[in-house]
């Protein structure tokens, strides 16, 4: 009969993490949907692993490196098979159907789960005893904010007139006609106001457990009253719940790591110029001059950015995930600075 190994993978440390400094570098790492889905042909469960698996060695090059580690990720396509599963089930076996906030709380787990395993094993290999634990953490948003007259993320399947519009009455859902594709729904998507967990998020990495946090941009919720919180369908954007964390923590770095190896300024045409460095100062001009970075794209992530430097933060980069150690050693990357 085969013996049960257990694993340990916590403290007291090996000799790959003897005699670090007492304090450590913390860093908040975005990952997007690249780390998660390659592409439409790869949309599995064990795709997704495979594609963490991946993320994860280069994760695991940045702990190696003496960095203590937060990260955020995406949850878009997730969050959306979830819904259409919901969906169809509902249809099909009058299965009730399943709200978007408890749909990001679902994905929270399970790419959590994939991660966290993912990061363990790698570290594991490394000889490399660290914990990692992943966090379903809730975010404040602003009942009154914009984003709530204006919804505008499409979410879920496609439907025919119909049947939008008898949601929308019944359900009080917004819809939209999608280029002639069908009807979907849309909902808001305001901005992070509170991680409600922080004070436990921070707990964590005081004792330089990996926490992975704030997934699909953390579960959307509003204060009540009396000190209730509420999940509301929104979809927040990661890049701002994970640029509102690495301020809160106090991070020395904020890395974003998405599908481009650096930022270009005038994307696709002749003078395109890709950027090795960029101060606060520049990020902005860039920002203001309305032609450089895409709405949904690129755009988000300099904001986000450069909220984490207005607020004392001192050093960004923007990078893809297979890039990232090469990108702390300076060799590549579009870093971002105060000054």
């Amino acid at each position: 009969m085969k013996k049960t190994v257990i694993r340990k993978t916590g403290r007291p440390a090996t000799k790959k993490s003897a005699g670090r400094a007492p304090k450590r570098k913390l860093a908040v790492i975005a990952i997007g949907g690249n780390s998660l889905i390659k592409d439409s042909h790869h949309q599995t469960v064990e795709d997704q692993e495979s594609a963490l698996r991946e993320t994860a060695r280069h994760i695991a090059d940045m702990i190696e490196q003496g960095w203590d580690v937060a990260i955020g990720h995406g949850n878009g396509p997730q969050v959306g098979f979830i819904l259409r599963r919901s969906e169809i089930a509902a249809k099909v076996e009058g299965m009730h159907e399943v709200p978007l906030d408890v749909c990001g709380a679902d994905t929270q787990g399970a790419i959590g789960y994939e991660l966290q395993q993912a990061l363990q094993n790698e570290l594991h290999h490394r000889g490399i005893r660290k914990n990692c634990a992943t966090i379903i953490t809730q975010v404040l948003v602003n009942q009154n904010d914009a984003a709530f007259k204006h919804p505008s993320k499409p979410i879920g399947g496609f439907m025919d007139e119909v049947e939008a519009r008898r949601r929308k009455t019944e359900m009080e859902w917004s819809v939209v006609e999608d280029a002639g594709r069908g009807w979907r729904r849309v909902v808001p998507s305001p901005l992070p106001q509170e991680i409600v967990e922080l004070e436990t998020i921070q707990a964590v990495l005081n004792q330089g457990i990996i926490v992975i946090t704030v997934g699909g941009g953390g579960i959307p919720v509003v204060d009540v009253g009396h000190g209730e919180y509420r999940g509301t369908a929104a979809v927040i954007d990661k890049d701002f719940a994970s640029s509102l964390l690495a301020r809160q923590v106090k991070a020395d770095l904020f890395l974003i790591a998405t599908a481009v190896e650096r930022v270009a300024i005038n994307f696709g045409k002749p003078n395109q110029q890709w950027l090795d460095r960029m101060t606060m100062a520049e990020a902005k001009q860039y920002l203001a001059e309305g032609t450089h970075f895409a709405k949904g794209s690129m755009e988000p992530k300099i904001r986000a950015i450069l909220s984490f430097l207005e607020a004392g933060g001192k050093h960004a980069i923007i990078t893809n995930p297979e890039n990232i150690g090469r990108a702390l050693r300076d060799e590549t990357g579009t870093h971002i600075l105060r000054n």
